[in-house]
């Protein structure tokens, strides 16, 4: 199992958002700290074309594979930034049977989310890919939700009765961000996620993205109450 963590320099909604420190740390180094202490990582790259990424990242104890400029524009994907790296390494004759693609706006993820992700993935001999996902809150799901008719006044969005109570409702999953992608190399031909995709459940406080400067002092806040919890 291969950990990537793409962290390129640019960023809109916060400055440099991939080395923000957050409670004496930079961002990316939560994303490295939980893959080393993970027991089904093998090997952890930095995707990046960024200096000071690069040395924080080995500072923290990840391998960093530098991308093109091309790779590092707002229109780059996801995928191709795998691409690349897969095939960097390669010429090394390191050839990973899964690559695992670690969002470094995920602070709230663990060792312990990497490695339930990976075993469930590695034990379903038919999965192509995996993405963490997060429980829609009842009150959003499609049975919930409503829109303007042709008249001006509300109509369920979908064209059945709504259910009354929250137990009647089928529980979905929306992708959290996503923290943790788990792909079959040879699948990255095609996509990040994808065929027969398994989802792998994780909790609201889990699952935050940090994408604004609100979205780091929730974060502070919740990596405090993590600390008191343990004392």
């Amino acid at each position: 199992m291969l950990a990537v963590i793409p962290a390129r320099g640019g960023s809109k909604g916060i400055a440099r958002k991939n080395v923000a420190m957050l409670r004496g740390l930079p961002l990316i180094a939560y994303t490295i700290n939980a893959a080393r202490a993970a027991s089904s990582v093998d090997k952890i790259c930095v995707s990046t074309d960024d200096e000071e990424i690069a040395s924080i990242s080995r500072t923290f104890g990840a391998e960093v594979i530098y991308r093109p400029k091309e790779l590092a524009t707002d229109n780059a994907t996801t995928l191709s930034v795998l691409q690349h790296l897969v095939a960097e390494l390669s010429i090394t004759q390191y050839h990973p049977t899964a690559v695992m693609t670690l969002q470094p706006t995920s602070p709230l993820r663990t060792s312990k989310h990497i490695d339930e992700a990976a075993n469930l993935f590695k034990n379903d001999k038919k999965a192509d890919s995996l993405v963490s996902c997060i429980e829609v809150p009842h009150i959003f799901h499609p049975e919930s939700v409503m829109r303007h008719g042709p008249d001006g006044y509300l109509t369920p969005y979908l064209n059945h009765a709504q259910p009354k109570r929250r137990q009647d409702k089928i529980p979905i999953l929306a992708r959290n961000g996503a923290a943790i992608y788990i792909t079959r190399t040879e699948n990255l031909k095609e996509y990040v996620f994808g065929g027969r995709l398994l989802a792998y459940t994780m909790t609201g406080d889990e699952s935050i993205d940090i994408d604004t400067p609100a979205d780091l002092i929730e974060a502070d806040r919740l990596l405090a109450k993590q600390t008191e919890t343990k004392q």
